[in-house]
């Protein structure tokens, strides 16, 4: 499937948008007064930065062919 430049370039500035709120969030829950009690919360929000830090690079190999 092809994808025009732009609507690349509009998706990796989603995903970045996306990225920068997870990482809050995680920033957020560990600075709590009792982190452990959002574990599964910060470990969700992990794997989600991981699978956008995918996608991300994956657009940006696409973008460079």
């Amino acid at each position: 499937m092809e994808h025009k430049t732009e609507e690349l370039e509009e998706a990796k500035r989603q995903i970045n948008f996306v990225l920068h709120k997870l990482r809050e969030v995680i920033k957020t829950l560990e600075a709590k007064e009792n982190p452990q009690r959002y574990k599964a919360q910060i470990t969700l929000a992990g794997r989600r930065i991981a699978a956008f830090e995918i996608a991300l690079e994956l657009i940006e190999r696409e973008m460079g062919s």
